[in-house]
């Protein structure tokens, strides 16, 4: 593929990722909010494509658009948030949310500035992805040095799940 279809195809894909986005956060109705997510989520799969990660945009689609969805629709189907909330109430979070957000842009400002976005090393060629593999390299990056991020998110998602039986044993 020429450099200009995976520029084209990135740019569109990318346009709906910010979309899809958008509709997470605009859109009223739950259900419609999880399935923009579910745009965004295919989205970055097909970018991942475009990176040459395929195994990476698999997992994405299984995991993210598959399993992590599904949960996110079932926990919006047993809370069933018909839940009125005050004026004052959602400014306060809307202004909390606006701080978190220029929190979030200053540290992206500063990771690209000090250009700690680059790759530590010039270890993972293509020619050495060809060779060993993807499959190889992200379960050997993921036990060894991100295993600390993979354990504190597999905690997250412990607590996420006993918060929703909790809440469905209420209800």
């Amino acid at each position: 593929m020429s450099a200009l279809g995976e520029s084209l195809i990135f740019f569109v894909f990318a346009a709906l990722a910010v979309l899809g986005a958008l509709g997470v956060i605009a859109l009223r109705s739950p259900v419609h909010s999880a399935l923009s997510l579910a745009l965004v989520f295919i989205c970055l799969a097909v970018m991942y494509v475009l990176l040459n990660a395929p195994f990476i945009a698999a997992a994405q689609v299984m995991i993210y658009a598959g399993a992590i969805l599904i949960l996110f629709l079932f926990v919006i189907m047993v809370l069933n948030p018909q839940i009125e909330i005050g004026e004052g109430r959602l400014r306060g979070q809307r202004g909390f949310a606006g701080l978190v957000g220029l929190a979030l842009a200053a540290e992206v400002g500063l990771i690209l500035a000090n250009g700690q976005l680059a790759p530590a090393t010039d270890k993972f060629t293509p020619e050495y992805i060809a060779q060993i593999g993807h499959t190889q390299i992200v379960g050997s990056l993921l036990f060894t040095d991100f295993l600390l991020p993979f354990e504190i998110t597999s905690l997250l998602l412990l607590v996420a799940i006993i918060g929703v039986i909790t809440l469905a044993k209420r209800a």
